[in-house]
């Protein structure tokens, strides 16, 4: 072999090993970790019955740190790799938050929509301080107030998520 096919032969073998180390280090960092955006199909289930699911409406997008989730959503996102299926736990804790009593609140009718028939069970929606809708349920209708329960519906609930990471950024 000549010097000139020598070199070029090298420079192959260097070229190669240096995109293969460049694949392989573009795979490392393609897991679920701080200042990632993920896209993650789900199905969360509580007591048996799903509750919500992507399914339908196409994958999730989180950017993790940014407290978009749940942080028990997030924990058991990260370490996660692409096209990985993953299922996991979320405490009340690390969820809604357990039940607060003091959530539960006496208001006026007169604050409550005017021509609807309030009964106990019934869900309403206030607004919340960015303009989010929250829903409001309704335990107990007194004569001229009512007894609303402000917790997050899932507040207690463990929850059960079905995840599979779609892409990684």
């Amino acid at each position: 072999m000549n010097i000139r096919k020598a070199v070029v032969f090298c420079f192959c073998i260097m070229f190669l090993f240096g995109v293969a180390s460049i694949a392989a280090g573009a795979q490392a960092a393609a897991i679920v970790s701080e200042g990632k955006v993920v896209k993650v199909n789900y199905t969360l289930t509580v007591d048996g019955k799903v509750v919500d699911t992507s399914k339908g409406r196409g994958p999730l997008v989180v950017a993790i740190g940014k407290h978009q989730v749940i942080p028990g959503f997030e924990k058991g996102l990260m370490g996660m790799k692409v096209g990985q299926k993953k299922s996991f736990t979320v405490s009340p804790k690390d969820g809604y938050g357990e039940v607060n009593p003091k959530a539960i609140v006496e208001i006026p009718k007169s604050k409550l929509p005017a021509g609807v028939k309030i009964t106990p069970g019934m869900t309403l929606y206030g607004r919340g301080p960015s303009g989010q809708p929250v829903p409001v349920k309704v335990v107990k209708v007194k004569k001229d107030t009512a007894v609303v329960d402000l917790n997050n519906p899932m507040a207690g609930k463990t929850l059960n998520f079905a995840v599979q990471v779609m892409d990684i950024k």
